[in-house]
């Protein structure tokens, strides 16, 4: 199930996006958080199995009808169940008039999501 991030879920945000190559530095994860949480435009959202959250997914709200996904990552014990694959097509249905599309670290991944 999606959830929308709030601040409590900080600790396990931060877990989730570090195993992102380009969220490896702490300062750098600090920051991405941040604009998370501030800019109205960057939404994240996690994966909830369970009581576990296990996954999440951040997007940029780009022009009227576009949705780019900025991040997305799965607790390794969790990867390779089709956890990464719901969330894209959870991400569908919470914006179903936008077109979604990847930035260059999440492009691989969302090209086999296509067939969701």
């Amino acid at each position: 199930m999606l959830i929308r991030y709030r601040k409590n879920y900080e600790k396990i945000a931060m877990g989730l996006l570090s195993f992102m190559p380009m969220e490896k530095d702490l300062k750098r994860l600090q920051q991405t958080i941040k604009q998370y949480e501030t800019d109205n435009d960057w939404q994240l959202f996690l994966w909830k199995e369970g009581d576990d959250i296990v996954g999440i997914i951040g997007v940029l709200l780009r022009a009227p009808d576009v949705v780019q996904i900025q991040h997305i990552s799965v607790n390794p014990s969790h990867r390779h169940q089709g956890i990464g694959k719901q969330m894209v097509k959870a991400l569908k249905e919470t914006y179903p008039d936008r077109r979604l599309c990847a930035n260059e670290w999440t492009a691989s991944f969302f090209d086999k999501c296509q067939t969701c």
